[in-house]
């Protein structure tokens, strides 16, 4: 797997040496997001919310199966199962997308883009480590995800489209949803009656992302429509600008050409969106509209990202499928993000989480061959 810190110089240790310290850093360090919880489970906290999120939790996992932590891994899946997962209701067989630390569900509805990242990350932990009984049959578990989320009564698929939606039966999507590079696997290894299926959403998802991104800055609205126009689904944000969900979609734009090779029209999105940015200094990053418009409040003032770390972050993994036409614009972002430091305070845990991910989409380490 591709090894971008090396290309710029930085030496195979220096680099090992800083994967390892982020992971430590937000998992033990002093300003860590990770605890441990009730009836040896675990759990990241969303430090700006207090509370625990199916996003944060899954993210925790892949996290840890790529850093060969299955003790982390475990006490995950164990909170995420014994205080998450939804076995009644309307709802049942979803998780529960924002509990307490004690447990406590602050909510009952889910979010997709936790459903994909279990899925994701247990399918690598049971070739990883192997499946073991229960819960920890990871295999089983990420299949049966994986049926829930197409065959439910609300499932969080459009089927007629083959495009997520925002929440189950929803009649719109979020872009950084779209994780095209995940069901490119799921096509291999979901239940064999829905591979077609998962092959289908990986073509429909990169259409619907050419038609989300801005044809000019490469930006993309939190929420969308099926047709890929914004959706401003609100108050009191209105999300269908680019903000901090949306930073997402860039980086996962860079691991799909990581993963799946070189994709031109993916390389014109990340040479527009890394071209826009890269001599606006990061603490000078604001809100935008997706045309590159800064958003200014009720008193015209220009309104600041809220999760600037977590920006710069999502533009360094963008970087991976900028063409040679964007080199010198990738190169300044990604020597600027391997030159910050995380975000500490108490924003820090969706800042760090997407810094953690670009570590390693960035030293080659983020990778389904596990």
């Amino acid at each position: 797997m591709k090894n971008t810190f090396l290309d710029y110089g930085y030496s195979a240790e220096e680099i090992e040496n800083r994967v390892n310290d982020t992971f430590y850093a937000i998992t033990e360090g002093y300003d860590r997001f990770y605890f441990e919880g009730l009836r040896d489970t675990g759990y990241f906290m969303d430090t700006g919310n207090c509370d625990a999120r199916t996003e944060g939790m899954s993210y925790g996992m892949m996290m840890a199966v790529m850093m060969n932590r299955k003790d982390i891994f475990d006490r995950m899946w164990k909170f995420s199962m014994e205080f998450m997962y939804m076995d009644e209701g309307f709802l049942r067989g979803y998780f529960a997308w924002s509990v307490a630390p004690d447990g406590k569900k602050n909510a009952f509805g889910p979010a997709p883009d936790g459903e994909e990242f279990y899925a994701m990350a247990l399918f690598l932990a049971g070739k990883k480590w192997g499946d073991g009984e229960g819960i920890y049959n990871y295999t089983m578990w990420a299949k049966k995800i994986l049926r829930t989320v197409l065959h439910h009564q609300a499932p969080m698929w459009n089927k007629d489209k083959a495009l997520i939606a925002f929440v189950p039966a929803c009649s719109f999507s979020d872009p950084s949803y779209h994780l095209i590079h995940f069901y490119h696997y799921f096509a291999m290894w979901a239940d064999e009656s829905d591979r077609s299926f998962w092959k289908r959403a990986e073509e429909e998802s990169r259409k619907f992302l050419l038609k989300a991104c801005h044809p000019v800055t490469g930006m993309n609205p939190e929420y969308a429509n099926y047709d890929g126009t914004p959706n401003p689904y609100g108050p009191p944000e209105n999300h269908g600008d680019f903000y901090s969900d949306a930073y997402r979609t860039g980086a996962n734009i860079g691991l799909d050409v990581l993963w799946h090779g070189e994709n031109k029209d993916f390389s014109t999105i990340a040479d527009n969106l890394i071209n826009f940015f890269a001599d606006i200094p990061t603490e000078d990053f604001k809100k935008y509209k997706i045309d590159g418009t800064v958003i200014r409040d009720e008193k015209g003032q220009e309104e600041k990202a809220l999760h600037p770390i977590g920006l710069l972050a999502t533009l360094a993994q963008t970087t991976l499928a900028c063409s040679s036409k964007a080199k010198d614009s990738a190169e300044k972002i990604v020597r600027r993000f391997w030159e910050t430091p995380l975000r500490t305070g108490e924003r820090r845990y969706y800042d760090n989480c997407l810094y953690m991910f670009a570590m390693l989409a960035l030293s080659g380490k983020y990778t389904p061959e596990v």
